[in-house]
């Protein structure tokens, strides 16, 4: 069980695995396939998701072993969030690490569930649908443009 409002008592690399956890708010956009333009390094989302991710749950279905399933999966941690770019401006962990603080639609703070809004789009489709020379046709609207 994670301490009330612990985030603002505490430094993200004093958390407990729990408490990390618990900030994510599953919202699925790390699980969305990404493409980085080489000459410009700009990161364009798709709507093509991972095999792994389960989109009724919207939790990885093999979250444990998922980055060596997926040599590209990154695991978020205190060391790394802040030096990762294309996390999208609304990711519960960004915004912690660029505030201090959890925003007020965050499920720890308003006791609710993620509003539809920070959630993947419900158009999403299975990357084993999709081959790799198809991922252009796939852009969705830049995450970092809210």
């Amino acid at each position: 069980m994670t301490n009330n409002k612990f985030w603002q008592i505490k430094k993200p690399k004093d958390f407990s695995a729990e408490e990390w956890e618990s900030i994510c708010t599953h919202c699925g956009k790390c699980c969305l396939i990404k493409l980085q333009n080489e000459d410009t390094d700009d990161v364009f989302y798709t709507n093509v998701i991972c095999r792994y991710h389960d989109c009724k749950t919207n939790l990885c279905k093999q979250y444990t072993n998922r980055c060596s399933l997926v040599p590209t999966c990154l695991k978020l941690t205190p060391q790394n969030i802040n030096k990762l770019f294309w996390i999208p401006e609304t990711c519960a962990y960004r915004i912690l690490f660029s505030t201090g603080n959890l925003p007020a639609w965050h499920p720890l703070v308003s006791g609710k569930a993620l509003p539809e809004e920070f959630k993947i789009p419900t158009t999403v489709v299975s990357e084993l649908s999709v081959s790799e020379d198809e991922l252009e046709d796939y852009i969705i609207e830049d995450e970092n443009d809210d």
